[in-house]
């Protein structure tokens, strides 16, 4: 992010108001704009040039050019280490690299085989963009992170298995009833290996603590608590994040291979599917992404004793410090 270019003077957060709903929904449009997938090497660094200039007091006020620079750098360089976050794993790829994965997971009929295959593809994904995106306070070890995924995969396909060995076994509801929650044991297995896979792959942060910064971007200590409230709230979002797009398409689906697509071969099911995947995944990314702020406030008296009576560099009392979510 373009937070990461050094400088005394601090860019603003957003050209939204980040203290509303919407205005972090117009942010998060910005960050997963796959058109910021083709900058270059040379633009990049002309985004890193001209925020570099303001932060260093050489261009004095916001201009169109700058929050473009802004964006670019955003959607690109990771926020603590200020290395740009490799391609795929970027969140203005997120759609795009989503899309084979979930709709392999949501493809009709899959057998034991296709359904682990999948569920470690999308398991496989998911840790990579955890570490791309997540909160560098403290990286894991190469162990931890081999411990981490596989855990993460055991609860997906374990999940994924014993759901669908159990669906066609209930006698008590419809045929249509067993088809629709056939349909919703991907979304099932994603949901909760998600919550183990964002738990398992950043407790090093709850164990040990996440920095937090005063309001000018200056860091100001270590914080437990605040670990806490970042990884819980980031569990929360993979929720948020995966129910519209894992539930919408496949129960979409239902209702169309009933009428107009009643009949057709597997290739037009197919394409139907990621169509349906695609069209929901960047309608909804924005609004799923922006229910919790990635850089937020929190009180120092909700926080460890030690962070309860800091100062800024003026000797001014610190009332609220922020922190880097992650994602």
């Amino acid at each position: 992010m373009a937070s990461a270019i050094p400088g005394p003077i601090s860019l603003p957060q957003s050209r939204y108001d980040l203290s509303t709903y919407w205005g972090r929904v117009q942010h998060c449009t910005d960050l997963s704009d796959p058109t910021m997938l083709l900058n270059t090497s040379a633009s990049l660094q002309a985004a890193k040039d001209l925020v570099s200039q303001y932060k260093n007091g050489e261009i004095k006020s916001m201009t169109p050019e700058l929050w473009t620079a802004k964006k670019v750098l955003d959607s690109t360089i990771h926020p603590d280490t200020g290395e740009t976050v490799l391609l795929p794993f970027r969140m203005s790829s997120c759609v795009l690299s989503n899309l084979i994965v979930t709709g392999g997971m949501l493809t009709p009929g899959l057998g034991t085989f296709g359904t682990l295959f999948w569920q470690i593809a999308n398991q496989s994904l998911n840790v990579a963009i955890n570490i791309s995106n997540g909160n560098k306070s403290n990286p894991l070890s190469t162990w931890q992170l081999v411990q981490n995924y596989t855990i993460a995969v055991t609860a997906s396909c374990g999940v994924a298995l014993g759901l669908n060995s159990i669906v066609p076994r209930l006698t008590k509801v419809s045929a249509s009833t067993k088809l629709i929650l056939g349909r919703l044991v991907p979304f099932a297995a994603v949901v909760s290996a998600g919550i183990v896979n964002v738990f398992a792959m950043r407790s090093e942060e709850i164990k040990k603590g996440i920095t937090v910064f005063d309001k000018e971007g200056n860091e100001v200590g270590i914080s437990k608590t605040a670990a806490v409230y970042a990884v819980g709230e980031t569990a929360a979002s993979r929720v948020i994040n995966a129910t519209p797009i894992m539930v919408i398409p496949p129960l979409l689906l239902v209702k169309l291979q009933n009428t107009i697509l009643k009949g057709k071969g597997l290739g037009i099911m197919t394409l139907a599917n990621l169509g349906i995947i695609t069209v929901t995944s960047f309608v909804v990314l924005p609004f799923a992404l922006a229910v919790f702020p990635q850089y937020q406030g929190i009180s120092v008296d909700s926080l460890e004793s030690h962070l309860r009576s800091l100062k800024d560099k003026d000797g001014k009392h610190i009332d609220t410090v922020y922190f880097n979510r992650g994602i």
